[in-house]
């Protein structure tokens, strides 16, 4: 009787198990797939949507200037002309000013937060970095206009004129400070943090062997971080500098308020300019004519366009680089 009540026990503690359905694990596996994919799907069908978007706003003024919209100097929504050149170049040139002054003060940041700071200055100096991206882009243009713009007209402008700067073709006679030059060194502040934080990530993660061996062969600290450091990092350094460029780029109040709005094609540093997205930021609300609106629309197309080629090209020096440091 016993032995009979244990089997019968046995069978009926058993039976549920080999009854019970084999999927629920599986089919979680597979929703959580399908929506990740559907979640990743989303992204380069956003930019699809933004690109049909632009590329249908922008027709009307295609079809009337064809490629002289992309090379004309003229903006007159009086007489209904426009050329995009001006504000090409004027975003081009900020964006320049700003990489040549951030990048270097921003590597040599994250090589003293990662190499030499230690303690509280480390973590202090890591956290002022990081709270100058936490500021505002208006309130970047209001400093730069109550700040920066007096100073670059007092000191810096006059000072660079008669330093031997002063004969390069790119700085002529300094203005009202509202320039060029006012917003690239705006943006260099903005991109900064951007630069520092993701260029101090990419130099963390360079294995500390790396640096012991530097050492163990009789290097100095300063000749480890050139010799075996950056170039072990120069991948993610790279992605840091791209990152700043596309922030700088796309920057719109900061530099509207600062670089002095003015559609003049000029490679002079000192004199007012333009740039892509502060013209659409200024004269999109006061578009009246449907030949205005498609050409700022346009504008918004060749800042898209632009900011594609420059990651594509980016991307494609960034696997090289990382095929070159694998080898």
């Amino acid at each position: 009787m016993e032995r009979r009540a244990a089997a019968e026990g046995l069978s009926s503690a058993t039976l549920p198990e080999a009854r019970r359905p084999a999927a629920p694990r599986g089919l979680s596996d597979r929703s959580f797939r399908t929506i990740l994919g559907v979640l990743a799907a989303a992204l380069p069908l956003m930019e699809a949507v933004v690109l049909v978007e632009l590329l249908q706003g922008s027709l009307p003024a295609l079809r009337t200037f064809g490629w002289h919209f992309l090379v004309g100097r003229t903006w007159d929504p009086v007489a209904e002309v426009f050329g995009a050149l001006p504000f090409i170049i004027g975003t081009l040139l900020t964006s320049a000013v700003a990489l040549v002054l951030a990048v270097p003060i921003a590597i040599g940041t994250a090589i003293l937060l990662v190499e030499y700071a230690t303690g509280w200055v480390r973590e202090g100096l890591g956290f002022l970095v990081e709270l100058l991206a936490a500021i505002p882009s208006i309130v970047y243009g209001l400093w730069g206009m109550v700040v920066v713009a007096p100073l670059m007209r007092a000191h810096v402008d006059p000072f660079i004129e008669a330093s031997p700067l002063g004969w390069l073709p790119i700085f002529g006679r300094p203005l009202l400070g509202l320039s060029l030059l006012t917003a690239g060194v705006v943006l260099a502040i903005m991109i900064l943090p951007i630069v520092a934080s993701v260029a101090r990530e990419a130099l963390l993660m360079v294995p500390s062997e790396q640096r012991e061996a530097g050492l163990a062969l009789g290097l100095t600290r300063w000749e480890t971080t050139r010799r075996v450091l950056l170039p072990y990092a120069r991948a993610g350094v790279f992605s840091a500098i791209i990152l700043g460029l596309g922030r700088a780029m796309g920057e719109t109040m900061a530099v509207t308020m600062l670089v002095g709005n003015t559609p003049a094609v000029t490679l002079d540093l000192f004199q007012p300019g333009y740039s892509m997205s502060a013209v659409i930021a200024n004269e999109f609300s006061e578009a009246t004519t449907t030949l205005h609106v498609s050409s700022l629309f346009g504008v918004g197309l060749l800042l898209f366009l632009l900011s594609l080629v420059v990651n594509s090209m980016a991307r494609m020096l960034l696997r090289g680089l990382s095929h070159a440091g694998t080898r």
